[in-house]
């Protein structure tokens, strides 16, 4: 089919609208539209999106400049006293990203969207039911070997989720960070960027090795128009935050989220 510019904009505008509400990048909501409306193949969709998802650093850029100016709310000494955390999770998160993207490349067509099929509609469910847990103070694990390891652990998980799905990871991150650290849930925002971006690289580094990876130079000025669209809607949706519950965005975002993996996957396999 067509894959005009203004569509590539237009729909890029609309996911990073919805993604600057919530806080999140939107890469779950793009890869299903990237599959289901403009019929990318399944693993040239997951590359696209994971390049997409690399706007991200201009996110960082902006975040990483307006840190300074939030005062006590996120200062620097609060994210530097975390290293320990930071590379522990990310330690694990860069083995499963470069496990999940390997066997990404490798897998059938039809046991790659089932893949993804399971983990959208987690994703999903995450969102629809996970959310409230997150609020309040977490104790987390007590400090030692076994955190360690769980951090490890729940790194590669991360990781590899990240890179089949090509998402930067966040929606994951943040929950693990609070819940098995606990870590305040602003804080553990700013620490995820520390994680996700070098998760992301990685996947991106095995990604380049693929023959899909081509689809990255054929469809530049779709993905061009696109980018252009979700930094445009991250900026629109950052300006429309709290004009709506958050809570109600969760779940809308959990609804669509669940219908698109149906949508699109399920009938796929």
């Amino acid at each position: 089919m067509s894959r005009s510019g203004a569509q590539a904009f237009s729909v890029g505008g609309a996911i990073g609208t919805l993604g600057g509400l919530i806080g999140l990048g939107g890469a779950e909501f793009r890869l299903p539209v990237l599959v289901g409306h403009f019929r990318f193949p399944t693993l040239e969709a997951v590359i696209l999106n994971k390049v997409t998802s690399l706007n991200k650093v201009t996110s960082l850029a902006v975040v990483a400049a307006s840190l300074p100016l939030r005062g006590m709310a996120i200062p620097w000494a609060a994210v530097f006293a975390q290293w320990a955390v930071v590379v522990n999770v990310l330690a694990g998160s860069l083995a499963g990203a470069w496990l999940g993207a390997h066997y990404a490349t490798r897998m059938k067509a039809e046991w790659l969207n089932r893949v993804i099929f399971v983990l959208l509609i987690g994703l999903a469910l995450g969102m629809l039911f996970g959310h409230d847990h997150l609020n309040g103070n977490h104790a987390g694990m007590a400090d030692g070997t076994l955190r360690w390891i769980a951090g490890l652990v729940a790194g590669v998980g991360i990781g590899a989720v990240a890179a089949v799905l090509g998402v930067a990871g966040g929606e994951l991150i943040i929950p693990t960070l609070v819940l098995l650290f606990g870590i305040d849930m602003k804080l553990a925002g700013s620490l995820s960027l520390c994680i996700s971006l070098p998760t992301m690289l990685m996947a991106f580094a095995r990604y380049r090795q693929s023959d899909a990876f081509a689809a990255c130079g054929r469809e530049r000025a779709f993905l061009i128009w696109m980018i252009g669209g979700s930094l445009v809607g991250s900026a629109v949706g950052a300006a429309l935050l709290g004009s709506v519950p958050t809570d109600w965005l969760v779940w809308g975002m959990g609804v669509i989220l669940f219908i698109s993996a149906v949508k699109v996957f399920h009938h796929r396999h």
